[in-house]
């Protein structure tokens, strides 16, 4: 049997090595139009920042590699140009040397990946205009910052790439802005989370724009805005997302998705038999919904790769669908999230209950720093939709858990059952993820109901007639509070209940949610009915305000 690997990177090399491992006597080889076989695509900003000196870190496995490891023959620079279904023949130019041969397949497996989004932008290809996305774009830009000594940098776009190149130039002591058209920084994000995010990057020295867009990269080093705005910027990287490069598989005939990404069923087979397809050019499902999404992360391209190395020679490998986790580091904070966000499962016809909660990673007399999950989960079945978490340590360690439960559909009382490991230098007592299932648990089963800052914030702004309750000491309060909130600290509450109109909603709210929650029990045991407390407390109200108020 011979099989065919079109791509290589994760998706590719993982189907080969599978197939490998699987039939010994397979003709196996793979054709890549890159010079680079097996890269590191994640390690690209460290290595432009310097902090992965040596290259070659980046590029483990060559073609000799797979030759004797898995005799496996491998060809770089070359592109396959058409796919004979009928024959099973593929047409194949050398790109260094420009002929162009045939081939012929038993199984096909379409591992083309996906390519950077170029947006049509004039200027874009002035020499100092970059895009990020192998090892040879890095090269350039490693090498532009090298010759050129740059002294700024602009980033247009927010995501993974984008805000882990703006802490490598940031490191190299370039100064960066970020360019974001949305409203918020990292798509992935809800607006409350992403102000977190916003917030810090502000601190660490990071110009962010949102709301605004490039339309001109002028003649000296010149950026100009649709606003207007005119910035000054040595070097830009273009960091706006990529396609998945579905061009040879679509003029096969090949169906694609409703992602525009290639379709495949579980057994990564492709709507023409014998012909699989795996990795960044390929449709995936989500665990949550079961509904075909378009997540090109590095984790689902091996795991793709893999099901259909298996699935070429025999094996049972299915794919089960993703949640979507992503992870990424900026400067000392870890953002990290999994699932649906909260506007993903209002848009998905979700009745959703919303937490945050606030807590230390590990024991606070050990180092411990805060961390704020955001748990999204549904009201009907309880399960948990989604989670994002930003802080200093112990975000990557929390995501993982919630994944894992999400991906055997964990309901918000099961995370309080979870026997996690504790130790003081590792955890509290209460992990932060048990304690996520407890608040979402008293509020969806429990009556201890929650309000969102910006619901919150929409029932102020409405002049809706409400009692705001702010249960800290009177010297926080008088330090900042919600406007229109009276000060009854959690001792004196007892005492004053019997001066609130039972006949009004009440918003009690603390510095984090525990007091309030506190305050919210103590009133709903006195007979009221309508109790909500501040999610996150007062100090996720003030962050989301100060996203509201952001100023570019």
């Amino acid at each position: 049997m011979k099989i065919i690997v079109i791509g290589g990177v994760a998706a590719g090399t993982s189907a080969a090595a599978k197939a490998r491992r699987n039939d010994e006597s397979a003709v196996i080889k793979l054709y890549d139009m890159d010079y680079d076989i097996s890269y590191s695509g994640c390690g690209l900003p460290y290595y432009i920042g310097s902090k992965i000196e040596n290259r070659n870190d980046l590029v483990p496995r060559d073609a000799i590699y797979f030759k004797k490891k898995y005799n496996i023959d491998v060809l770089t620079r070359h592109k396959v140009i058409d796919i004979d279904k009928t024959l099973k023949t593929l047409t194949i130019l050398s790109i260094d040397t420009q002929d162009v041969f045939s081939e012929t397949y038993d199984k096909l497996i379409i591992a083309t990946g996906a390519t950077a989004m170029i947006p049509k932008i004039e200027g874009v290809d002035k020499p100092n205009v970059f895009v990020l996305r192998n090892v040879k774009s890095a090269d350039k830009i490693h090498n532009f910052i090298m010759d050129n000594n740059p002294k700024s940098a602009l980033i247009v776009g927010s995501g993974f790439i984008g805000l882990e190149m703006a802490e490598n130039l940031m490191g190299r002591g370039i100064d960066t802005t970020i360019v974001e058209m949305a409203d918020h920084a990292m798509a992935a994000l809800d607006n409350d989370m992403a102000a977190y995010l916003e917030d810090y990057l502000k601190k660490m020295g990071v110009t962010l724009i949102l709301n605004d867009s490039v339309t001109q990269f002028d003649d000296g080093r010149q950026v100009t805005l649709i606003s207007g705005k005119v910035l000054d910027a040595d070097f830009v990287i273009i960091s706006v997302g990529i396609r998945p490069n579905v061009e040879l598989a679509l003029k096969a005939g090949v169906e694609l998705g409703v992602t525009g990404a290639i379709k495949v069923n579980t057994k990564m087979q492709t709507s023409i038999e014998d012909i699989y397809s795996c990795g960044d050019c390929t449709e995936s499902f989500s665990i949550i919904t079961n509904k075909p999404i378009y997540r090109p992360l590095g984790s689902t391209a091996n795991k793709t790769g893999r099901i259909a190395g298996d699935q070429v020679t025999g094996g049972d490998l299915e794919f089960k669908g993703i949640l979507g986790t992503g992870i990424f580091k900026v400067f000392n904070m870890t953002v990290a999230q999994t699932g649906l966000s909260e506007r993903e499962a209002i848009k998905e016809g979700y009745d959703v209950e919303v937490c945050h909660n606030i807590k230390p990673d590990k024991s606070e007399y050990f180092g411990g720093k805060e961390m704020v999950i955001k748990a999204i989960a549904d009201k009907k079945t309880n399960k948990i939709l989604g989670v994002q978490i930003i802080g200093e340590s112990g975000v990557d360690k929390r995501i993982d858990v919630f994944a894992t439960a999400m991906s055997f559909g964990a309901k918000a009382e099961d995370l309080i059952h979870l026997d996690l490991a504790y130790a003081p230098p590792f955890s509290t007592t209460k992990d932060p993820v048990m304690y996520t299932g407890m608040i979402l648990e008293n509020a969806l089963k429990r009556g201890r109901k929650l309000i969102t800052p910006n619901h919150l914030k929409e029932k102020t702004d409405a002049d809706q007639d409400i009692t705001i309750i702010d249960a800290r000491v009177h010297k926080q309060f008088e330090e900042s509070h919600i406007e229109g909130a009276i000060n009854i600290p959690q001792e004196n509450i007892r005492e004053q209940i019997k001066a609130l109109n039972k006949d009004k909603e009440i918003v009690v709210y603390c510095n984090k949610g525990v007091t309030g929650n506190a305050v919210q029990n103590i009133i709903l045991g006195n007979g009221f009915k309508d109790v909500l407390n501040l999610s996150g407390g007062f100090k996720n109200y003030k962050i989301y305000k100060n996203y509201e108020n952001y100023e570019n």
